[in-house]
């Protein structure tokens, strides 16, 4: 992967799980309005671990809203595995991002009444899918869970629901996995073995994984990382490092701070 395959990038289309094509997104009208992301054309290769930080009110969250459908743009359009998201009514949205995206929030969103494999399956289930018991099975030993299928969430630390999570959002082998701050509830060693599982997704099971982050640390686990500012890619940074990241983290803030309040959000 190179730097050039990311903002601006238009050739070799199918290469990519996930594009933005100069998105625009304005919250409310006339003067009172936001632009919280300013024509951002973004392309996120299939098979690579992407993280997206910046500083707060930057467009990060908006962005990853836009991506996976849950908000709509203002303009541009968002191509998800060939598909463009601005054509689909809501129940063809609603169906996609069941089948080919998965999810892993900051809270689990776990159901407290079922056990470990039920949370897991639960998906595939809405979605009229019989769930290969083998397969959910090896997937959940491989993430360290394996002799806890049938324990309720109650019963796990806080990273063995995030765990749950990840293989809940994995099991359907979906297009891109969208992750929303999946450490920021967890101690520093259950983070270090999340971002151990989302790597390994990539690396052994080409998985494509898109994280909004605000830690250096956790980003350095990223092929790539995608800065932004104000609603606009600010730069991008390949093979980062825990150190690069965070300087030029704090070099965003710095003109954050020096500059009149952002309209992103």
């Amino acid at each position: 992967m190179t730097r050039t395959e990311y903002p601006g990038h238009t050739a070799a289309r199918s290469r990519y799980a996930l594009e933005l094509r100069e998105v625009v997104k304005v919250h409310g009208h006339g003067d009172t309005s936001v632009t919280a992301l300013d024509r951002v054309a973004l392309g996120i290769p299939r098979g690579t671990f992407t993280a997206v930080m910046g500083p707060s009110g930057s467009g990060k969250s908006t962005l990853l809203h836009c991506a996976a459908g849950l908000d709509r743009p203002t303009s541009g359009s968002v191509v998800l595995d060939g598909r463009e998201l601005s054509g689909l009514d809501e129940t063809a949205l609603t169906r996609l991002r069941r089948d080919r995206m998965g999810f892993v929030f900051q809270s689990f969103n776990l159901v407290p009444t079922l056990t470990v494999e039920q949370n897991v399956t639960l998906p595939l289930e809405f979605a009229g899918r019989r769930a290969d018991r083998h397969t959910v099975r090896t997937l959940l030993t491989r993430l360290g869970l394996g002799e806890r299928m049938d324990r309720l969430p109650a019963e796990l630390s806080g990273g063995q629901q995030q765990r749950v999570a990840i293989a809940r959002a994995l099991l359907s082998r979906p297009a891109v996995v969208f992750a929303d701050e999946p450490t920021g509830a967890l101690d520093t060693q259950a983070a270090r073995d999340v971002l151990d599982i989302l790597r390994e997704a990539v690396t052994a099971s080409d998985q494509t994984i898109v994280m909004v982050t605000h830690d250096p640390v956790a980003a350095s686990y990223a092929d790539t990382v995608v800065f932004f500012a104000d609603g606009r890619i600010a730069g991008t940074m390949s093979r980062p490092t825990a150190d690069a990241v965070a300087a030029r983290m704090a070099q965003l803030a710095a003109v954050s701070q020096a500059q009149p309040a952002g309209s992103a959000r």
